[in-house]
């Protein structure tokens, strides 16, 4: 596994696992990277050094559990909220996936009932429906099923 530490065209900068450096790159390349503040999908690797350790000798005991980091644990406030709040969403609406600019419009003119709802949606159909008066935010993550 590979972390690498990446950096959004509006500079935040996030971390994230991935299993091989051709792994990024086919992630990136099938758009699924975004940035985890503000949801740009415009990501590139930041600069850093690699993590070089000394080695484990065989025999060797492993670390203690309780200064080995875990891969699941948040890293920061940041991530934890973010978690929390992801939780919260998936909870309480409906995906309705690549269906959200469609089902939020027919919403907003009263075609079926109002309800929480979050999918995905492209930059041209956010756009649209902001200039219509659609109440839409973006989520800092992807919908997909794959996440």
């Amino acid at each position: 596994m590979i972390r690498y530490t990446l950096r959004c065209a509006d500079g935040h900068e996030f971390e994230s696992w991935f299993q091989s450096a051709e792994a990024f790159d086919k992630v990136r390349a099938a758009g699924g990277l975004a940035c985890v503040m503000c949801g740009s999908d415009q990501v590139t690797k930041s600069l850093m050094a690699p993590a070089l350790g000394a080695g484990t000798k065989k025999g060797a005991p492993e670390p203690a559990a309780e200064t080995a980091p875990m891969l699941s644990a948040p890293d920061s406030p940041l991530e934890a909220a973010m978690k929390a709040l992801r939780q919260r969403v998936e909870a309480s609406a409906e995906n309705v996936g690549r269906d959200f600019a469609a089902m939020a419009r027919r919403m907003h003119e009263g075609e079926v009932e109002d309800r929480p709802i979050y999918g995905e949606a492209t930059r041209e159909e956010a756009r649209s429906l902001i200039e219509d008066g659609v109440p839409v935010a973006p989520l800092p993550w992807r919908s997909g099923k794959d996440n």
